[in-house]
């Protein structure tokens, strides 16, 4: 298809390994650098998964929706622990970001 102005993306790391799942992520880097113009959807339920070009996120919990809004204040320990039902750890590093669910003791 050429020239599309959306491209969705549900889950399209499911079942990559760590190469595949980076090797994947590096290619919507280079197609949203390339083509600003293109919106671009990604469905994930890892927050490892976000590209670092994300400008905005759309957080869903119960079939609702529970933030919306620019990713870097909108994304945080608490939303992700009201979405996941459990204390969340997370962390931005490099423009990536990475979260772990805090055991309780």
């Amino acid at each position: 298809m050429p020239n599309p102005a959306l491209l969705l993306f549900d889950e399209p790391n499911a079942g990559l390994d760590l190469g595949g799942r980076e090797d994947l992520i590096d290619s919507l880097v280079d197609l949203t650098r390339g083509h600003p113009e293109l919106a671009t959807v990604l469905v994930t339920h890892h927050v490892e998964e976000i590209p670092p070009t994300a400008t905005h996120l759309l957080a869903l919990g119960a079939g609702r929706v529970v933030a919306q809004g620019p990713i870097g204040p909108t994304l945080t320990a608490d939303l992700l622990g009201e979405v996941f039902g459990r204390p969340v750890a997370l962390h931005h590093h490099h423009g990536r970001w990475s979260a772990t669910a805090v055991r309780r003791p």
